[in-house]
């Protein structure tokens, strides 16, 4: 299985630390938080990795190159101003190939063994990794039911993680372009084709320098990664 890493974002919730660095190589317990993804990718025993970059991309290329130093190839999608999660993935799939695929968003830091996330069944186009609703998001996502079956709608509701398994066939019919992913994905959802993961573990959606902050404290408390 190929990973793909959503990192060509504009990190402006991050300003000020994201008007010289990129948000992928803020550091996050003496490590960029992109090496924290890499290095879960490489443990599930996932080292084929396709690395979307926009904003400050020479950046972040020159500092991973080819991946080898952790232990993955990784083949970049640049793009020349940032096409959104969905657009993003549209560019990328002559990378990614026609196998099912995990995407991981850039700016969350989450324990999930990525090799335990269930595939998906057939007929789905998404799998999603769920978490309790964190204080700054009380709200929630989407509905996941008994059957392990994902809604846009009922009660009670879970944040998305960030982390899923897509088939490419989610957004391979979509023109090139800029657009979100997210109304892709609900629409699957009405049509009974997204399935859910309730992760229990830990999550941090790392959108705003206190959380950062607050992860890199978490880490090196318990020199962790």
């Amino acid at each position: 299985m190929k990973a793909m890493i959503l990192a060509a974002g504009l990190g402006k919730r991050m300003r000020p630390l994201t008007d010289r660095c990129p948000k992928p190589l803020l550091p996050v317990a003496g490590r960029p938080l992109i090496v924290h993804h890499l290095a879960r990718l490489r443990a599930a025993g996932i080292t084929e990795v396709v690395v979307n970059v926009s904003y400050r991309a020479e950046q972040i290329m020159a500092a991973l190159g080819d991946g080898s130093e952790h232990g993955v190839r990784i083949a970049w999608s640049h793009e020349e101003a940032p096409l959104e999660t969905g657009g993003g993935i549209r560019r990328a799939l002559p990378l990614l190939g026609e196998a099912p695929f995990l995407l991981v968003n850039g700016d969350v830091w989450c324990d999930l063994d990525p090799a335990a996330l269930p595939v998906l069944s057939q007929g789905d186009l998404a799998r999603l990794a769920l978490v309790d609703n964190p204080e700054h998001h009380p709200g929630g996502d989407f509905h996941l039911d008994a059957a392990g079956r994902i809604h846009a709608e009922g009660e009670p509701r879970l944040t998305f993680a960030g982390i899923s398994l897509l088939d490419p066939a989610l957004v391979a019919d979509e023109p090139e372009g800029a657009f979100a992913l997210a109304p892709l994905l609900r629409r699957a959802m009405a049509d009974g084709r997204v399935g859910g993961h309730h992760h229990r573990g830990e999550w941090v959606d790392v959108g705003t320098p206190e959380r950062l902050a607050e992860l890199d404290r978490r880490l090196r408390d318990r020199h962790i990664s």
